[in-house]
C-alpha cells in the first residue's frame, strides 16, 4: 500500500516511470512546482495593480499594510534566522498548511487564462507531494500535519456577494496574500532542501 501510495505521489509530481533515488531529487521537483507558482503569482498581482488608476493602488496599498492575510493564523517563522532554526519538519508542516490554506480560494483566481486555471492543480500537486517529503523525513511515520491546527475556515466568507471597491479591495488581498505566501513556502522548501547537502551554504 505504501509503494502504491508513493508512485501516486511521484506521479502527481511530474516524474513519469522514473523511481526515486533520493531526497534531494524530490524537494527539487517540489520547489520547482512552488517557484512556478510564486512567479505566477507575482505576474498576476503585478497585472492587477497595472489594471488599476494611481490613486485605487495608493489606497489599496495602504489598507493592505494594515489588514492581515488569513494565513496569518498558521503560526510561522517571523523573520530569516528563526527559519534557520527551524527543523525539517516544522518547516515543512508549515508549507503543507499554507498550501492546503489556499485550495479553497485558489478557485477564484482561476478563469480568464491558461496560467491561471493551472492554479488549484498545481497546489494539490505541491501538497501531495509535500505531503510525501513529510513522511519520508519522519522514517515511513505516518503522521501528516493536521489540518485542525488551522483553526480557520480557510478565507472565510470571501466568497459572499460583494460589490464596488469592497470587491476590488478583496481581489487586491486574495493576489497581494497568495504572493506572500507562496515565497513563504518557497523560502521554506529551499532551506529543508539545502540542509541535505552538508557542503552547501544554508544562509538565506
Amino acid at each position: 500500500m505504501d509503494k502504491v501510495y508513493i508512485l501516486v505521489c511521484v506521479l502527481c509530481l511530474g516524474v513519469s516511470g522514473q523511481p526515486i533515488t533520493d531526497s534531494q531529487r524530490l524537494f527539487s521537483i517540489a520547489i520547482n512546482r512552488v517557484q512556478h507558482l510564486h512567479l505566477l503569482a507575482q505576474r498576476l498581482f503585478s497585472d492587477f495593480e497595472n489594471s488599476l488608476q494611481m490613486e485605487e493602488r495608493r489606497q489599496l496599498n495602504k489598507v493592505f499594510l494594515h489588514d492581515f492575510c488569513n494565513s496569518d493564523y498558521i503560526i510561522s517563522p517571523v523573520n530569516k534566522h528563526e527559519t534557520q532554526r527551524s527543523s525539517v519538519l516544522k518547516l515543512l508542516s508549515i508549507s503543507y498548511n499554507l498550501i492546503e490554506s489556499w485550495e479553497f480560494p485558489s478557485h477564484s483566481l482561476s478563469g480568464g487564462s491558461a496560467p491561471r486555471n493551472q492554479i488549484s492543480p498545481k497546489l494539490t500537486e505541491l501538497k501531495t507531494g509535500i505531503l510525501l517529503l513529510i513522511r519520508a523525513s519522519q522514517d515511513g511515520t505516518d503522521m501528516a500535519p493536521d489540518p485542525a491546527e488551522l483553526q480557520l475556515a480557510p478565507y472565510g466568507n470571501y466568497y459572499q456577494s460583494v460589490g464596488g471597491e469592497e470587491s476590488l479591495r478583496r481581489m487586491y488581498e486574495l493576489l497581494a496574500c497568495f504572493k506572500k505566501d507562496m515565497h513563504k513556502v518557497e523560502t521554506y522548501l529551499s532551506v529543508v532542501k539545502c540542509r541535505l547537502s552538508p557542503e552547501s551554504n544554508c544562509t538565506l
